[in-house]
């Protein structure tokens, strides 16, 4: 068993866009479901969450395209004790700049694009004093990764974040397509 939730904070009015009628956070809500989480409100109070003694599964929803089977997945990945967070590779180039001019080109192999979901074990859950701020999924694997192992699975395309409604319109071509 795991429960979850899916955060819209941060995140402006995308976790409400449409995708095939239906808004990105009831796609989330739904895989997180399907993959055996009980979705959890956010203002439960951090110690009962912690009570239960299970994993917590933050979905994000603009990655509303997540199967649910690669959440399920990650759900049990992280009885390994690792927290586990979802990624695409990086395909776009990446430049650095130093005083103002181009320097170089980044490795793209050395690069992740945070995704979703992240999962914590319980042994995470019981160290943690408050809900993780989910408004950044980076931002929050970065500071998880000053403190605890990480183990980063690969999502695929249908998995990718929408960033923007132009982002959205890309997704739902993607989806159709794979629709068989």
């Amino acid at each position: 068993m795991a429960v979850g939730i899916v955060p819209t904070e941060g995140r402006g009015d995308l976790p409400y866009l449409l995708l095939g009628g239906i808004a990105l956070k009831a796609w989330a809500t739904t895989a997180l479901e399907q993959a055996g989480a009980t979705p959890i409100a956010r203002d439960m109070p951090w110690s009962a969450v912690q009570e239960l003694g299970v994993p917590v599964v933050l979905h994000d929803p603009l990655c509303p395209l997540t199967p649910a089977t690669l959440l399920g997945e990650a759900i049990a990945a992280s009885a390994s004790l690792d927290v586990v967070v979802g990624c695409r590779p990086v395909t776009d180039t990446i430049k650095t700049v130093t005083d103002g001019k181009v320097r170089g080109t980044v490795d793209r192999e050395r690069l992740l694009a945070v995704a979703s979901p992240i999962v914590f074990p319980p042994h995470v859950v019981a160290a943690l004093t408050q809900w993780p701020d989910a408004a950044d999924f980076a931002e929050l694997v970065t500071a998880l990764r000053e403190r605890f192992p990480v183990r980063f699975v690969e999502v695929p395309p249908l998995g990718r974040r929408v960033d923007d409604r132009s982002a959205l319109h890309v997704l739902a071509a993607a989806a159709e397509m794979h629709q068989d």
